[in-house]
């Protein structure tokens, strides 16, 4: 099966800006796999900087949620997760937000703290999905 990149509109657009050389979504093999997310809003494509750690989870989650979407995956056929965060601190105030989008049966997951990323957020996700 070949390898098919998927655009997610300006979470794409975001990425290509910020000149990673990564593709948000690739699609094969029966599988999608969602770059890590960081939290940018869907709607403006800008980064969401110096917010509080539940409002950039979501802007993470919906994001993940989006690009699963675009992929023709969802939610439900999430197989892993990793959460990566600068702060452990962050891990209960994370889960609960985490919670609102897997609300039945979760998908594995790996929590990682980071030292930092070249801007001003706390958190990012990727995931594996089935397509």
């Amino acid at each position: 099966m070949d390898k098919e990149i998927i655009r997610v509109g300006k979470l794409t657009d975001a990425t290509e800006r910020a000149k990673a050389p990564l593709s948000t979504v690739v699609k094969g093999g029966g599988l999608v796999f969602v770059s890590g997310m960081p939290p940018i809003d869907i709607e403006t494509g800008e980064f969401v900087l110096n917010a509080d750690i539940v409002t950039q989870t979501r802007h993470c989650l919906e994001n993940i949620k989006a690009c699963l979407d675009a992929a023709g995956s969802s939610v439900d056929k999430v197989l892993k997760v990793t959460v990566y965060a600068s702060n452990a601190a962050h891990f209960s105030t994370i889960n609960g937000v985490y919670r609102e989008l897997f609300t039945k049966a979760p998908p594995a997951r790996t929590f990682v703290t980071v030292g930092s990323w070249p801007l001003a957020f706390d958190i990012e996700v990727e995931c594996v999905a089935l397509a």
